[in-house]
């Protein structure tokens, strides 16, 4: 398993950190906060047109899909990335980026839906495989105040259209793994832009005429945060790598260690980073509670790191 990133692995990272930097900075996300149009449609097209949904085929591969996707989550780009991406295997909208999509798993309850006012699509996973419904307006009540203000939740009133079947079962376990796979790069972004946002603020505010950076305690939250980062960032690119049949073990195994592990680290970097930023770390003008915020809601996607657990231990 080679885990040495190439010139264009290099340039594709390089490419979306400098996109979301210039189309993506902080202040332009917290302006959807607490909106219905939390994500900016012409700005979707354009991460669509980064080709950032494109992924197998003459698209990404796997390993540099999680690339992108962690620079996504470290600029806490809102919206349902991973969901879009997995819809653009089967729907040409959504690779274009006209189509923001959903992902519904089966046979869980559908009771809770993310983005409810502007996804137009909803993918399901089920035993039989991939079902799409497209062009559809979700009847939810929005929840007035969710976790994280830059995914807005709502409460389905009537079960949304099964769609169309389009893929089969091996299509549904792909899009599985790809699920985790993506979502853990999101969460290893999380950790490490929570670790820089905490080890840039260690660097400037002073306490007892130095700088807290240099207090030893602090040390060690900060070399805490970057341990996890990394540890879960190596654990991603093993799994993207068996999801590009380019590495060794189950693809399905190692997405959920990877996600576990990437959940985790995201968890702690922002808790720690809040921690790192003192009594105000919490407050809405400081974007410490915002790495935190993203972190709880993408640990409940596809299963948290407690369910995950049981399965990468049932598995021996």
């Amino acid at each position: 398993m080679d885990f040495d990133l190439d010139d264009d692995d290099l340039a594709i990272q390089a490419g979306i950190r400098s996109f979301c930097a210039g189309r993506f900075p902080i202040e332009v996300v917290r302006r959807g906060e607490l909106t219905d149009s939390v994500v900016d449609t012409d700005r979707w097209r354009e991460i669509a047109e980064m080709g950032v949904f494109a992924i197998g085929g003459d698209g990404l591969t796997r390993r540099q899909a999680a690339l992108a996707f962690e620079e996504l989550g470290r600029a806490l780009v809102p919206g349902p990335l991973v969901d879009t991406a997995l819809a653009a295997q089967v729907s040409a909208a959504a690779a274009a980026g006209d189509l923001i999509a959903v992902l519904l798993h089966e046979p869980d309850p559908v009771a809770v839906v993310e983005f409810p006012a502007q996804a137009r699509a909803v993918l399901r996973l089920a035993d039989d495989g991939v079902h799409l419904a497209e062009g559809v307006t979700l009847d939810a009540t929005s929840v007035e105040r969710p976790l994280d203000a830059l995914t807005p939740v709502g409460l389905l009133r009537t079960p949304p259209p099964a769609g169309d079947l389009v893929g089969g079962a091996d299509v549904a376990a792909r899009m599985t793994v790809d699920a985790l796979v993506l979502t853990a790069a999101q969460q290893v972004g999380l950790a490490a832009g929570a670790t820089e946002l905490a080890t840039a603020y260690a660097k400037e505010r002073q306490q007892f005429g130095r700088v807290i950076g240099a207090f030893q305690a602090v040390k060690h939250l900060l070399a805490d945060m970057l341990v996890k980062a990394e540890v879960a960032r190596v654990a991603v690119h093993a799994a993207a790598c068996a999801a590009d049949g380019a590495g060794d073990g189950d693809p399905l195994h190692l997405a959920r260690v990877a996600k576990m592990l990437a959940g985790d680290a995201a968890l702690f970097c922002g808790k720690t980073g809040i921690q790192v930023h003192g009594g105000m770390g919490f407050t809405w003008e400081v974007d410490a509670q915002r790495y935190w915020k993203r972190a709880c809601v993408l640990d409940t996607h596809l299963a948290n790191g407690d369910r995950l657990a049981e399965l990468v231990a049932a598995a021996g």
